[in-house]
């Protein structure tokens, strides 16, 4: 019987690949038998992320670009499908954050973020879709946040451009439903990454809070988020768009 999560022959490209929550997506992406074009500022990250799919058996390239800008997804696009002749999943996974007081926020600060995190995403669906639209299907993967449905006091600039990455995702979700393209978003909780190990190291009880409110009595890991692009990459998912996907071990839903 066909295996709908099969990704063989498709090709994928992960902005924020190189690291984290986009690192543990395109792992899965491999594993599913997809092709990768990881996209990040690092030079040096890229390289690590591409040995670590090399591992897996994935063909994959790295392209370091800058995503908040028009001409860098002109590169991105031209560099898959140089390498893979095709474009048929996004993951928008690039994001900065910086925790301050908003009213110390310069307007520098705040347009760098809504650009890296929000931006960005409208760009690279924008550039990507005429290639979805020549092979008549497509999936666009945005990573939200728990910040997309929950407020934060110490980092509203990101908790602004996440709840804005929720409705760009359902907005594009409408749009592009006639061109059979699929747009979701994954809202990530509390997850064990280089930004969450420095936020426990100067945060003060941070760790403790974090594990009294999950019900799975833990923090997520990169690795989590496997199963769920894979998932929103495949045709399995093909009836399922605008959807937001928590996955923080129940941390959204319990009361107290």
């Amino acid at each position: 019987m066909d295996n709908p999560f099969d990704l063989s022959g498709k090709a994928a490209i992960v902005t924020g690949g190189n690291g984290g929550i986009g690192l543990g997506m395109a792992e899965g992406l491999a594993r599913a038998g997809a092709s990768l074009v990881v996209v990040g500022r690092n030079a040096a990250k890229n390289e690590a992320a591409l040995a670590r799919l090399a591992k897996l058996g994935a063909r994959a390239i790295a392209v370091q670009a800058d995503v908040a800008r028009r001409d860098a997804w002109q590169r991105i696009v031209a560099a898959a499908l140089g390498e893979f002749g095709r474009i048929d999943v996004l993951v928008n996974n690039a994001g900065i954050s910086l925790r301050k007081a908003p009213q110390d926020f310069s307007l520098e600060e705040w347009r760098d973020i809504l650009d890296t995190n929000l931006t960005a995403a409208f760009l690279g669906a924008q550039a990507v879709y005429p290639e979805f639209k020549r092979l008549g299907a497509g999936k666009i993967i945005n990573t939200g946040s728990l910040c997309s449905i929950l407020g934060g006091a110490f980092n509203v600039p990101y908790t602004a451009s996440k709840g804005g990455i929720l409705q760009l995702t359902r907005g594009l979700a409408v749009a592009w439903a006639k061109d059979n393209i699929q747009v979701n978003a994954v809202l990530p909780g509390w997850i064990e990454t280089d930004l969450s190990k420095r936020a426990r190291a100067s945060i003060p009880g941070l760790d403790e809070r974090v594990l009294a409110r999950s019900p799975a009595g833990r923090w997520g890991r990169p690795e989590d988020h496997a199963g769920v692009a894979v998932f929103l990459a495949s045709r399995a998912s093909e009836f399922i768009t605008g959807a937001a996907i928590p996955v923080d071990g129940g941390y959204s839903i319990q009361l107290l």
